[in-house]
């Protein structure tokens, strides 16, 4: 999410949060938005974002990591009410 202009940039869906499924949903956004080097990419310390996996492409596209800290759902508040709304309203009680 652009917290700029709360805006959705891009995702990915899938039965458990990999790595694999976290890199897909980055590299098509950074293939839609062209971000700038130096863009400031937050997550929350999910393995799926401390993988090295997941941080080769986040230092190829020169983005700058940041991290939540531990415990502390606050520093990630529009994510962490971006899912709670998702998982509610529009994915309860479905299959893919």
């Amino acid at each position: 999410m652009d917290l700029g202009r709360r805006k959705v940039v891009d995702w990915a869906i899938g039965a458990n949060p990999t790595a694999g499924l976290a890199c897909r949903a980055l590299r098509m956004a950074v293939a839609k938005e062209k971000p700038s080097k130096g863009l400031i990419h937050h997550s929350d310390k999910g393995c799926q974002y401390t993988s090295k996996e997941y941080r080769q492409p986040l230092d190829a596209s020169k983005m700058v990591g940041s991290m939540s800290r531990v415990g502390n759902p606050y520093d990630n508040a529009p994510m962490e009410s971006f899912f709670q709304s998702l998982k509610t309203e529009h994915l309860n009680k479905r299959r893919f």
